[in-house]
């Protein structure tokens, strides 16, 4: 399929809500545009630890991590990033890998934003069945 890069805009939530509330000015709120390999094969967003610092938000603990190698590693996590891609916004955690690696989208907010990847174009597209707003599937009786 080869590489698929999109650019992403990362912003602190804490920061969001506080200045929906009227405790912190909009301009204040720490955010980060950066581009990011749409991989497939993750799981999880992963960004880079200087990401990370820039948006302010605290580590939340250490999870396991499998790599394409087969390694298993340790890594920090951390919570309340709002990501926003092609207009769709969501909150989600991060796995952290060190300063300058390159930001991975994983399946958990390519679904969390309803997103399909074009192999052929290799470009990252909104579903075409649900235009407008994202569609999540629950798959739970209503």
């Amino acid at each position: 399929m080869g590489r698929v890069m999109h650019s992403i805009k990362l912003r602190n939530s804490n920061d969001v809500a506080r200045a929906a509330e009227g405790g912190l000015p909009p301009t204040a709120i720490r955010t980060a545009e950066i581009d990011a390999l749409v991989d497939t094969g993750a799981t999880m967003l992963v960004l880079p630890a200087d990401v990370v610092a820039a948006l302010g938000v605290p580590i939340q603990g250490i999870r396991k991590v499998r790599y394409a190698s087969g390694e298993i590693a340790e890594r920090p996590w951390v919570g309340n990033i709002e990501i926003e891609i092609l207009g769709r916004k969501t909150v989600c955690t991060a796995v952290v890998e060190k300063a300058g690696t390159t930001a991975l989208i994983g399946q958990i907010p390519l679904e969390e934003l309803d997103f399909l990847v074009d192999p052929k174009s290799r470009e990252l597209r909104v579903n075409p069945a649900s235009p407008d707003v994202p569609l999540i599937d629950v798959l739970a009786a209503a």
